[in-house]
């Protein structure tokens, strides 16, 4: 690598780092209590988005259904071709958006809204369409991306992975989750060989 290379790459964990410490300062402690309330007993949990966002909640989904909660992740694509169907009323769907205004997500929203599905947003724009129309709204917090155009999904992919984790490590201690349960479903690889080892 090139000096301005070998410099840009050192600086990522400075940016990535410091978004991190700073989404301390936006935890809202009610917001997190009523999505992790709706995640709990929802029947079905739909994850969508679109791009950097939408890769990370197919992430999400993994997550949720790694402690027993079903979920799968909506292709935005798809959704307005018949995948809502998975979504019935009492369920949930998760929103993610940094921007809040993703086109392909607002007819979700309103199909959400009909069906009588609860709605989660993640979104750094509180007064955007996502937010607006959301029962539950989490603030997603982002310094800078780490390329020299602030352009690339990079820190803001780091910044909604975390908040996806605490949402999911709060779940855990909510529904009581045990290791033996992710023993059964997760029997392979390194993981399954030491959750299974008499």
């Amino acid at each position: 690598m090139n000096n301005e290379a070998l410099k840009a790459a050192k600086q990522v964990y400075e940016i990535e780092s410091e978004c991190i410490k700073n989404m301390a300062e936006y935890f809202d402690e009610e917001a997190y209590s009523k999505a992790v309330e709706l995640l709990k007993n929802a029947p079905r949990i739909g994850v969508t988005g679109c791009g950097h966002s939408g890769i990370i909640c197919q992430h999400f989904a993994h997550l949720m259904c790694c402690i027993d909660q079903p979920a799968r992740f909506i292709s935005p694509a798809e959704a307005v071709h018949g995948a809502t169907g998975y979504l019935q009323a009492g369920d949930v769907c998760v929103f993610a958006s940094r921007g809040g205004k993703t086109k392909e997500l607002l007819p979700i929203l309103d199909i959400c809204k009909t069906k009588g599905v609860h709605i989660i947003s993640v979104t750094e724009n509180l007064e955007s369409p996502l937010a607006e129309m959301a029962d539950v709204v989490i603030k997603q917090y982002v310094n800078r991306e780490t390329d020299k155009y602030n352009c690339q999904g990079t820190t803001s992919s780091t910044s909604l992975a975390v908040i996806f984790h605490i949402l999911q490590t709060a779940l855990i201690e909510e529904t009581g989750f045990l290791n033996e349960q992710f023993a059964i479903t997760h029997p392979g690889g390194a993981v399954g060989e030491r959750l299974n080892k008499k």
